[in-house]
C-alpha cells in the first residue's frame, strides 16, 4: 500500500508541475503582450490579467512544494517561460496565454475530479488547487472584455 501512495503521490506532483508550466507560459504571453501596449493599456492588460495569473502561479508552486515537503517527495524548480515574437501582437499573445490557462485549467479540474486527491489525503493541497482554478476561471471573460476596449 505505500508504494502505490508513493506512486499516486508522485504522479499527483508530476501533473500539478504540468499545470504550473502552463500557467507559466501564460504568463510569458502576458509579458509578451503587455511589452507592446501603451502604459495605460498596460496597465489595464496588468490588472486584469497579469496579477490573476501571476497569483495563480505562485499559489501553485506553494501548493507543489509544499505537498512535496509533507511526503518527502523530490519538487523541481520551474524554468521562465519566453513569451516567443512580437510579431505575434498582442491578440496573438492573449490568445496563447488563454490557451495555456484552459490547458492548466483542465489539467487542474481532472486532477479535482480524480480520486488521488482524495487518496492521498491532503487538504491543503486540495484548498490549493481550487484557489489556483479559482484564480484562473474568469481569464477568458477578462481577456474577451480587455480586447474589446482595447485603445480606447
Amino acid at each position: 500500500m505505500a508504494y502505490a501512495s508513493a506512486d499516486v503521490r508522485q504522479e499527483l506532483l508530476d501533473a500539478i508541475a504540468q499545470a504550473i508550466d502552463e500557467i507559466g507560459a501564460a504568463l510569458a504571453a502576458l509579458g509578451g503582450a503587455y511589452e507592446l501596449l501603451d502604459e495605460v493599456n498596460g496597465d489595464k492588460l496588468e490588472q486584469a490579467l497579469f496579477r490573476p495569473v501571476q497569483t495563480a502561479y505562485g499559489r501553485a508552486k506553494r501548493t507543489y512544494a509544499g505537498f512535496a515537503e509533507r511526503f518527502d517527495l523530490e519538487a523541481r524548480a520551474f524554468d521562465t517561460a519566453t513569451a516567443g515574437a512580437p510579431s505575434h501582437g498582442v491578440q496573438g499573445f492573449l490568445e496563447i496565454a488563454v490557451d495555456a490557462v484552459d490547458e492548466a485549467d483542465t489539467s487542474l479540474a481532472t486532477l479535482q475530479d480524480s480520486m488521488m486527491p482524495i487518496e492521498v489525503g491532503d487538504a491543503e493541497l486540495r484548498a490549493g488547487l481550487a484557489e489556483v482554478r479559482r484564480l484562473l476561471g474568469d481569464l477568458r471573460a477578462h481577456a474577451r472584455q480587455f480586447m474589446s476596449g482595447f485603445g480606447r
